[in-house]
């Protein structure tokens, strides 16, 4: 590569990464600034201060909103990691009338807006009973048809002569999908995991929705009543919003390189 070319790329990609970073170190810092300071022209605070974040973990309803974001994210994790596996696996590895024909009727839903999925997810949560609960927040999340697009395509690199090896030495269908199958498809479930979690720690549309109740609000939702309440604070908002992110950049941390990974493989959906 040109080197002109090359330092040309290398300008452009630290400029990029300037404007995407700079929103969150200014929210991070802004957080640290007192009341008198946040309206102040200036990136780092004269006088930091953690009596911002005090507040915000005092405030009576933020704990429970964090605890129903944890809940949320974690119960739809787990449950799209068996599902998905499960319907992936089925579809991959049994032949019977009609798979190929319920494979693309499960693809052809990733092309339903889901705007357009809102009215009837509330109509069921309602004659079911579930507004104002965790099922009506958690059951759009449970089973998701990327999940079973991306698990079925894993589960076919299974060599079929494993399986049957399993199945001579007397191992149940289902001792062989979670003994043999999902040990071999560690990677996709991984990153299935990560950006499942993310997706719905972050959602709004839908807990904004189906939770009238202040006490089942998500962190999202939570914030954006907080936000409501104290409009000239931004001090707070903002640091309500820098402990939002918290567990999701533990995550990263933690799981780059599957995060990376998994949004490698996400290019598949489109």
């Amino acid at each position: 590569m040109d080197k002109t070319v090359k330092i040309l790329s290398y300008v452009i990609l630290t400029l990029l990464i300037v404007v995407m970073v700079f929103p969150f170190v200014w929210m991070v810092l802004s957080s640290l600034k007192p009341f008198r300071e946040v309206y102040r022209p200036k990136i780092l605070p004269e006088n930091p201060t953690l009596s911002n974040y005090r507040q915000i973990l005092s405030y009576s309803l933020f704990p429970k909103w964090f605890l129903n974001s944890l809940i949320v994210a974690l119960s739809t994790t787990l449950s799209v990691l068996f599902f998905d596996s499960l319907v992936g696996y089925t579809l991959a590895k049994f032949k019977f009338p009609g798979r190929n024909i319920i494979f693309i009727f499960i693809l052809s839903t990733l092309m339903i807006p889901t705007e357009m999925l809102i009215i009837p997810w509330y109509v069921m949560s309602s004659k079911l009973g579930w507004i104002d609960t965790y099922w009506g927040i958690m059951f759009p999340g449970m089973i998701t048809a990327f999940g079973i697009f991306l698990m079925r395509q894993f589960m076919e690199t299974i060599p079929d002569d494993l399986l049957d090896a399993a199945r001579i030495d007397g191992v149940s269908e289902f001792g062989i999908f979670y003994k043999v199958a999902l040990p071999l498809v560690k990677p996709a479930l991984a990153s299935l995991a990560i950006l499942n979690f993310i997706g719905n720690w972050n959602a709004f549309l839908w807990p904004l929705i189906v939770a009238s109740n202040s006490k089942m609000y998500t962190l999202p939702v939570g914030l954006s009543y907080f936000s409501s309440e104290n409009l000239m604070r931004w001090e707070l908002i903002m640091t309500g919003a820098t402990v939002s992110t918290f567990p999701l950049i533990i995550i990263f941390l933690i799981f780059q390189r599957q995060i990376i990974r998994g949004i490698m493989l996400s290019g598949l959906k489109g």
